[in-house]
């Protein structure tokens, strides 16, 4: 159980921080919610996959879940900067 736990932090501090590599700009967001958001953008992801018939039939790591999670991940990302309005603004002069 605490390895399940430790194993989906770890997942999704790394989704997390790939989806805001990807995005464009500056991400005004702390490390608990890029690990939250990457995490939710993992599972939703992988779920997702596995909805449309994705199956691993190699039992290795499954990169197609991997990507889609990120793809989900900055969907989210850019919902949560969205709604809460959290933008690296500059002002110019």
């Amino acid at each position: 159980m605490i390895g399940t736990i430790i194993g989906a932090i770890i997942v999704g501090l790394i989704v997390g921080v790939l989806a805001r590599l990807v995005m464009p700009g500056k991400q005004n967001i702390g490390l608990i919610m890029t690990v939250l958001l990457g995490a939710l953008g993992s599972f939703v992801g992988t779920w997702l996959t596995y909805q449309l018939g994705y199956s691993n039939s190699n039992g290795g790591f499954e990169i197609i879940p991997f990507l889609v999670g990120i793809i989900v991940a900055v969907v989210l990302i850019a919902l949560y900067l969205g709604i809460t309005g959290k933008r690296n603004h500059t002002v110019t002069r």
